[in-house]
C-alpha cells in the first residue's frame, strides 16, 4: 500500500487512462451565513483496477466526495469527469443516464429489497436500464460465484448474514459493469472477521473486473489493502 500526497493523486499526473477525475473541485453547502464548504479544491484521479481508500472523521466531507463522484451533487466549482465525460456539463436526466451506465455503487447497509432473493437483486439494475436478456442472467450467475454466495442465490435478506448481505451488494453493483465503483463504508456494520472477508473481495473483484474503485472507510485497519490512501480533513485531502 502506499499513500500519496494529493498532488501525486491529482488530476492529470496518472499516465493510465483515468475512469474517475476530478478537477479542483469545490462544494459549497447552505447559503449566506449558514454556507459550509464540504469539498474544497479537491482532485484525484482513479485509473481501471485501482482501489483507492479515503478516510477522515465524521463531517470531513467522505460522504460529499462520494455524491459529488457519483454524480449525485453538482460541484460549485470544479469538473468531474467519469468514463471521459464531464459530468458537471451535463442535465438531472442526463447524469442519472450516465451514471446508471458507468457507476456501480456498494452502499454502507446493503439496502437489499426484503422480498427478493440473492439472484433477483443482481436482476434488478439490469431490469430497470432495460437490459435483462439472457447474457445479463448469465453475468449475475457468474457474479455470485465470483462472490462466494452461488449457494445462496435463492435465500432472501433475511437469510442471509451482514456479510453476505455485503457481497450481494457488491455483485448487485458490478452487474452493469460499471467503469467506476463508489463504495461508502463498507464495513461499518460487520465484525473484524467479516470485514476483512468483503474488502479482500472488493479489492479482487477491482483488479478482476478493471473498475475504478473508491471506498470512504473510518476503518483504518483495512488499509492495506488498497493501492492508495487518501485523508479528508475539513473539505480537503491532506
Amino acid at each position: 500500500m502506499t499513500s500519496p500526497s494529493p498532488a501525486s493523486a491529482a488530476a492529470g499526473t496518472d499516465p493510465a487512462p483515468a475512469s474517475l477525475r476530478l478537477t479542483d473541485v469545490t462544494l459549497r453547502l447552505g447559503s449566506g451565513q449558514q454556507q459550509v464548504t464540504a469539498l474544497d479544491q479537491v482532485s484525484l484521479t482513479v485509473s481501471p483496477g485501482q482501489f483507492l481508500a479515503v478516510t477522515g472523521p465524521s463531517g470531513s466531507g467522505k460522504s460529499s466526495l462520494l455524491a459529488v463522484a457519483g454524480g449525485l451533487q453538482t460541484p460549485s466549482e470544479g469538473t468531474v469527469h467519469v468514463a471521459g465525460t464531464d459530468l458537471t456539463t451535463f442535465k438531472e436526466h442526463q447524469r442519472t443516464a450516465h451514471r446508471r451506465q458507468h457507476i456501480g455503487y456498494v452502499f454502507q447497509h446493503a439496502n437489499l429489497l426484503a422480498s427478493l432473493t440473492a439472484r433477483e437483486q443482481l436482476l434488478l439494475p439490469a431490469h430497470i436500464a432495460g437490459k435483462l436478456d439472457a447474457a445479463t442472467r448469465r453475468r449475475a450467475d457468474e457474479l455470485l460465484e465470483a462472490v462466494g454466495m452461488t449457494q445462496r442465490a435463492d435465500r432472501r435478506p433475511h437469510q442471509l448474514s451482514g456479510g453476505e448481505r455485503q457481497r450481494i451488494g457488491l455483485a448487485r453493483a458490478l452487474i452493469l459493469a460499471p467503469e467506476v465503483l463508489l463504495v461508502d463504508e463498507p464495513t461499518s456494520a460487520l465484525d473484524r472477521a467479516r470485514a476483512r472477508d468483503v474488502v479482500d473481495l472488493l479489492a479482487e473483484q477491482t483488479r478482476v473486473r478493471n473498475t475504478a474503485t473508491v471506498m470512504v472507510t473510518h476503518d483504518t485497519e483495512i488499509l492495506d489493502t488498497a493501492d492508495q490512501v487518501l485523508h479528508l480533513r475539513d473539505g480537503r485531502l491532506t
